[in-house]
């Protein structure tokens, strides 16, 4: 009986340890597939795992195509239903396997391929510095894209190695064929992730070199352009100083506007004149091919461009020459059609001028304030008078008044003289300063700037000319203060009257024609 009570104690023992020791091994089953699901998710979204799934889903694909064929010619030919149905299952999977075509030869032939590394382009100029500085963070791009790469088919090689730890784990406690073909699986996996791994890091050590030495080569380049873009900024700040203190020099010296401006002009164009050759000689490699190149071709544009050149020359005379400075008035004459005007600017191809308003606009245009471009070229070809040359600021004008012949003109000579040399008296006066100097640089044969008076017999009357000096810029007032008061002068004398073309009308009766006596009659006797 005791050996009875005992026996049953150790068979219940044995009992609850074979419970508890089952109940242990089915937690520790669900615990590593946990790891295994846990693992799997790790890696999902990798893009070595992605590649290497669609070449299984390739490979499947070849393996189901080669079964529907096989089916189809092993299907009995009558029973059409099932072979149109198999053709189109195959017409399906021939679709896929070409958008699959990629994944034929290798999972990851796309991923180990590194791309070519292009020509650099040369730097010559500091526009090229932006294709130079693209060039290199796209290098350095490809560079970090590709190391991204590998370090994610590590990260994936090292998930799969912990997978197949807990696969063997699992293998061990639970001995089923589902969990063995599962770890052969993964380990097939490893075995060609490591294989993709070993290509990459060799190709990648191989094409990380070159990308250094392209890059490199790429950076010198850029800090020499930078370096010579610099020095040559530098050379161009230097040229523009130089030129800003040659203008301080010419204000400081020159009283004259319109001289300084004319200056001014002159070191203006100066200054781009040195800083095109300094731009041309830097970024030119040879100099020598291009002189010829235009020694050439200057021939050509001399003809193509003959007003141009012209011009050019044009303004080299107006310039050294000192013919017109900016502020003269002068007067064009192109095609019988006069212009007269203010010089507002000297450029390199023409003079350009405010139209003001004068005696040729009143008479001619009737038109005024246009701004009128005068090609440099016309001083060689078209008449230009100077109303201002070498410090004239007055011009001689004129005015006619016809009187009647029976006026008593003499008289009316010495009224019109005095009322001109009292208005034209300050203009006469500079006029004689201006003249003076004028004398030191022409031969001028009669100096004399005092109002002059004539007289001339004309068809309809005795026509009285008074001239006087007048305000170049201004002759249009002094004219018409002068004509209002000679007016009003001449119109106060009782002897003096103003010609002007008249009508006379006669009024009355229409006499008869007399009779005229025939006396042929009286000859005949």
């Amino acid at each position: 009986m005791k050996k009875l009570v005992a026996f049953l104690a150790v068979f219940i023992i044995n009992l609850s340890l074979f419970g508890e020791s089952n109940i242990s091994q089915e937690q520790k089953i669900n615990d590593l597939n946990a790891k295994i699901i846990n693992y799997d998710s790790q890696v999902k979204n990798n893009i070595w795992l992605i590649r290497y799934a669609n070449y299984n889903t390739y490979q499947n694909l070849l393996i189901q195509l080669d079964d529907i064929q096989n089916e189809i010619q092993n299907t009995n030919k009558k029973d059409i239903e099932k072979i149109d149905d198999l053709k189109n299952k195959s017409s399906s999977l021939t679709e896929q396997i070409e958008l699959l075509k990629e994944y034929e030869k290798s999972p990851f032939q796309n991923m180990l391929v590194v791309p070519e590394i292009d020509e650099f382009p040369k730097i010559t100029n500091p526009v090229a510095l932006i294709s130079g500085f693209s060039y290199i963070k796209r290098l350095k791009n490809e560079k970090e894209e590709y190391k991204s790469r590998l370090l994610k088919l590590e990260d994936a090689l090292e998930v799969f190695r912990q997978k197949e730890i807990a696969q063997k784990e699992l293998y061990d406690v639970n001995q089923s064929m589902e969990n063995l073909f599962s770890l052969n699986e993964t380990r097939r996996e490893i075995s060609e992730f490591q294989i993709a791994k070993d290509i990459a890091t060799t190709t990648f050590g191989v094409y990380q070199k070159k990308l250094d030495e392209a890059i490199n080569r790429a950076s010198v380049e850029v800090k020499d352009q930078i370096k010579q873009t610099f020095a040559i900024i530098l050379t161009i700040i230097v040229v523009i100083l130089i030129g800003f203190l040659c203008k301080f020099i010419a204000k400081k010296y020159i009283t004259d506007n319109q001289r300084f401006y004319t200056v001014n002009k002159f070191i203006n164009v100066i200054n781009f004149t040195i800083i095109i050759f300094v731009l041309l000689f830097a970024y030119i490699e040879n100099v020598s091919y291009m002189v010829t190149i235009l020694g050439f071709a200057s021939a050509g544009l001399a003809i193509a461009m003959k007003d141009m050149f012209m011009s050019l020359l044009g303004w080299s005379v107006i310039i050294f020459g000192g013919t017109f400075h900016v502020g003269d008035r002068i007067r064009v004459r192109y095609q019988n059609s006069d212009y007269v005007g203010d010089i507002i600017d000297i450029s390199l191809l023409r003079m350009t001028i405010y139209e003001d308003i004068t005696l040729t606009t009143y008479l001619t245009n009737r038109r005024s304030g246009r701004i009128v471009f005068i090609p440099n070229n016309y001083i060689f070809t078209e008449l230009i008078a100077n109303y201002t040359h070498s410090g004239m600021k007055t011009v001689w004008d004129g005015i006619d008044i016809m009187l009647s012949f029976d006026s008593n003109h003499k008289k009316a000579m010495y009224i019109i003289k005095n009322i001109t040399r009292k208005y034209s008296k300050g203009y006469t006066d500079i006029a004689k300063q201006q003249m003076n100097k004028l004398r030191d640089q022409y031969s001028i044969k009669n100096p004399n700037v005092e109002p002059r008076i004539y007289s001339f017999f004309e068809p309809y009357g005795i026509n009285i000319s008074v001239w006087y000096m007048t305000n170049s810029y201004a002759a249009l007032a002094l004219r018409s203060t002068i004509s209002a008061e000679i007016i009003e002068a001449l119109n106060l004398e009782d002897d003096i009257k103003i010609a002007y073309p008249t009508q006379t009308l006669f009024f009355g009766q229409k006499k008869q024609p007399q009779e005229i006596p025939d006396i042929s009659k009286e000859l005949l006797y």
